[in-house]
């Protein structure tokens, strides 16, 4: 009761003292202070904010869709959660710049973006990442060729597939949907094309590391590596860090196509240092070192003359390369591959992966060289040569070559002859071997001489027939009439084709007709052999003579022998002024009156 009474009294006073008139005034009714000073305090507790602004809120809680933000305003706002997808590590508490699209929607509720804002300010920090060379995150988005899509401040850069990591990228998936550390290498301004690179981070970690195992390198030293990359060229090894090259010279002692062939990616391996420059950045590397030289496991039984076989690696046009054991072989000249003396080419006689047998011919074991041949596995056609290809034998030849002046045939292999023009034929007159036969074409032939020393056999064909002009000699005689045809005609005169397939020659002055004209081209007539010289095989005719018989000139002596006194009456008119020349004065009288005679005789 007591309680009761004293609440009553209490409300009663407070009813007696509260001021009605302040009330009334709108006058604070909680102390002094006026109304606009409270106001303006609650106001600075709340963010001024306008639609457009990039403004930094903190995180005040994360779900599953959504994001929420408070940016100091009287609401928070709300980001959807895909607008950090960027950033899976996104936690509350975290500070965030976001874009105020909108300060209240017809909800009343605050719409922020996170993207924009980084759009709006990703530029601007792009370019202080590469001035300063900060480290910046990235979202790989995707694959593209020849490398990855990389969302950096809601700007896609390019990574290329070089510079992922050190190491080549076999498979660029894997980093699809990966949040990495990047470093900004290159930006266009222009384009706005970003270029940012992984592998700068792990080559700035490894530098040191680098520093270390370069200091300790020395030639000859044995190092595990591990095989990092295969070119056609070589191999490159990962020494911890440090690259080196294994030329693909210097991963067998036998021939290799391809390294790969060898050595396969990622393959741990020991290798030696061979070499490395000055500043020790190109390191030379060897494998085949590691073991011994096949030239050293060779049998100390093998010598010249032996039979090996082995298995054609290389070939060229002067010869092929064996290979009788891996890292040993022998070169097989190509003029030891046939005993025949043509120019041809190996690959006439052999090609790479073949099988064969060879017979030693040199062997160095110091330099490591040894010539081959295969010829040698049959026997020298030459060395039997007499018997086989004796004078006066006639054999089956393949013509191979012309010249001007024969015909250059292979009765076999390695057995070549030749056949001079003037053996090829007792009647035709021959200018030139191609008008007789023809290259590959087969002949028969007469061994005329033999010459073993220099490999010839010198070889006739006329030969296999008797010297027809012991006949015509009895056939032909002066005076004897003959059928002729005219094969050609000019100012001179006219080459005659007569029986048997002779020819003859007719002076012009002894082709005129009876009728005092003169005959054609391929004209058949009669003629009279005027003159017959077997020496020179020449057959003189004369159709004038049968024309207008004892009426016919005479065959002058520029026509006949005549010419031949003529010239050798002029020889000796040099000769003798040649010595009247030379003479002394006592013998000069005698010699001038020679001189008179012969010329005079000339007259």
């Amino acid at each position: 009761m007591t309680e009761r009474t004293n609440e009553q009294i209490n409300a009663s006073a407070n009813i007696e003292t509260f001021d009605w008139d302040a009330f009334e005034s709108e006058k604070d009714l909680y102390g002094t202070a006026s109304k606009d000073s409270i106001s303006e305090k609650y106001d600075q507790t709340l963010s001024n904010i306008q639609t457009g602004e990039v403004l930094e809120g903190t995180v005040i809680a994360i779900t599953k869709r959504e994001v929420v933000v408070n940016i100091g305003y009287k609401s928070e706002g709300v980001i959807p959660v895909s607008e950090f997808r960027y950033n899976p590590e996104l936690a509350v508490g975290e500070k965030v710049e976001v874009y105020v699209e909108n300060a209240e929607d017809k909800k009343g509720q605050l719409v922020l973006s996170h993207k924009k804002a980084r759009q709006l300010r990703s530029w601007d920090r792009v370019n202080e990442a590469l001035e300063k060379d900060e480290i910046i995150k990235g979202f790989i988005k995707c694959r593209t060729k020849g490398g990855m899509i990389v969302d950096v401040f809601g700007i896609e850069a390019f990574l290329p597939g070089s510079q992922i990591d050190v190491k080549p990228i076999r498979d660029y998936d894997v980093y699809v949907g990966k949040t990495m550390e990047f470093k900004v290498v290159k930006i266009n301004q222009e384009y706005r094309n970003v270029v940012v690179s992984h592998k700068a981070l792990i080559e700035a970690e490894l530098e040191q590391q680098k520093k270390d195992i370069i200091s300790k390198l020395e030639k000859g030293q044995v190092l595990e590596g591990t095989v990092k990359n295969i070119t056609s060229y070589g191999v490159f090894i990962d020494l911890g860090g440090v690259d080196g090259l294994i030329h693909i010279t210097d991963l067998s002692w036998g021939r290799v196509n391809h390294p790969e062939e060898i050595v396969h990616l990622d393959e741990k391996l020991n290798v030696v240092i061979l070499d490395f420059d000055d500043a020790k950045k190109r390191i030379a590397l060897g494998l085949k070192q590691l073991t011994a030289h096949p030239w050293d496991a060779l049998s100390a039984e093998l010598k010249i003359g032996d039979k090996v076989k082995g298995k054609v690696v290389v070939m060229a046009d002067y010869g092929a390369f064996i290979e009788i054991a891996p890292g040993v072989e022998g070169l097989i000249h190509v003029s030891e591959m046939s005993w025949s003396q043509h120019l041809r080419s190996a690959q006439e006689f052999m090609k790479v992966g073949d099988e064969v047998e060879a017979v030693v011919l040199t062997l160095d074991r110091e330099e490591r060289k040894m010539s081959l041949g295969i010829k040698q596995l049959t026997k020298d056609p030459w060395e039997d040569v007499e018997t086989k290809y004796a004078v006066g034998s006639r054999h089956m030849a393949k013509v191979r070559n012309f010249t001007n002046f024969g015909v250059f045939v292979e009765i076999e292999e390695g057995v070549d002859g030749l056949i001079h023009i003037s053996d090829l034929s007792w009647t035709k007159k021959i200018k030139h071997p191609a008008e007789f036969t023809s290259k590959g074409a087969d002949i028969e032939v007469v061994v005329l001489e033999i010459d073993k020393e220099n490999r010839r056999l010198s070889l006739g064909h006329k030969q296999l027939e008797d010297n027809p002009w012991d006949v015509f000699e009895t056939l032909f005689t002066l005076d004897s009439t003959h059928k002729g045809t005219i094969a050609d005609i000019n100012d001179k005169g006219a080459i005659v084709t007569l029986e048997h397939g002779v020819e003859g020659f007719a002076p012009a002055k002894q082709l005129v007709k009876e009728d005092g004209t003169m005959p054609v081209a391929g004209e058949t007539l009669d003629f009279k052999v005027i003159e017959f010289v077997k020496g020179t095989k020449r057959i003189t005719l004369s159709h004038t003579r049968v024309a207008q018989g004892d009426n016919a000139p005479a065959l002058e002596p520029s026509e006949k022998a005549s010419s031949k006194e003529g010239n050798s009456t002029q020889k000796a008119v040099k000769m003798i002024n040649s010595a009247v020349e030379k003479t002394t004065l006592g013998d000069i009288s005698g010699l001038a009156e020679l001189k008179a005679q012969l010329e005079n005789a000339e007259k």
